[in-house]
């Protein structure tokens, strides 16, 4: 019996490797996000009733339960408002599978009709803007927040680093990856929702990440300890990543009550 169970024994510690390698790396996310701008308090009244009756019910329909639906928090003084849409998919090829099967989704049609069949005069937004992204190798998949505040209340933080080169913007990647600012974040509870690579945008090349927080103060006193935190100073001097960054862009939103996230 000893002799029968020896081969398998080398077979089985030959596989280990392979094995654990395999479940470490996990296929990345794509993120569709969605800017719809818009000006009128009408247009958000429609913009807001798709989302909640047609589009997140749709897309909870076709197995995508991690909507993302934002209002910016500076849509309460600005002329031009902006609410986002954070849609996770697979790959790029499933956007296209998802907008067909939308097409013959008869309560999704039914709800979205006011959204859709919008007088010229009276459109249910200005313009609308998509980003694509492609998740961190370090954190390939979205995550929900662990927030237990009211909706309301919370503070999420949007921001986009865009970096001078192409060379330039790989160094911020690896910063964020191998570098450890990823790991800097998630010690100090940020909560982020993804970290990625934007793969098709107006800001390329760029990276944009999103950080959840339950309130103003609670996102002061994150970013507080943030910036005196040792391994952030640590790699923040390090001459491999100087002169990564040329411009950042950052966005106070803050969840709707048909967002999942």
């Amino acid at each position: 019996m000893q002799v029968r169970f020896l081969p398998f024994l080398v077979l089985l510690f030959a596989l280990c490797p392979f094995i654990s390698k395999s479940q470490k790396t996990a296929q990345p996310e794509y993120y569709q996000l969605s800017i719809y701008k818009y000006s009128k308090t009408e247009q958000e009244a429609v913009l807001k009733q798709y989302f909640e009756t047609a589009l997140v019910p749709a897309l909870h329909r076709q197995q995508i339960n991690r909507v993302g639906v934002f209002e910016k928090i500076a849509n309460d003084t600005a002329a031009v408002k902006e609410l986002y849409v954070l849609i996770p998919l697979k790959n790029p090829g499933q956007q296209e599978l998802v907008r067909q099967r939308l097409q013959k989704d008869a309560p999704y049609l039914s709800a979205s009709q006011p959204f859709r069949e919008a007088n010229y005069k009276t459109p249910a937004y200005d313009r609308m803007e998509t980003i694509w992204l492609k998740a961190f190798a370090l954190m390939p998949a979205l995550k929900i927040p662990a927030l237990t505040g009211q909706k309301q209340e919370r503070v999420y933080e949007l921001r986009s680093y865009q970096s001078p080169t192409e060379q330039l913007f790989r160094s911020k990647v690896k910063m964020f990856n191998e570098g450890g600012e990823i790991a800097i974040f998630k010690n100090l509870n940020f909560n982020a929702v993804f970290y990625g690579e934007v793969i098709a945008g107006c800001h390329m090349p760029n990276l944009m990440y999103l950080t959840t927080h339950e309130n103003k103060e609670d996102r002061d006193a994150h970013w507080k300890s943030f910036g005196s935190d040792p391994a952030w100073k640590r790699l923040n001097t390090m001459e491999e990543y100087k002169n990564n960054v040329s411009h950042i862009d950052i966005s106070f939103l803050r969840p709707l009550a048909c967002s999942d996230i």
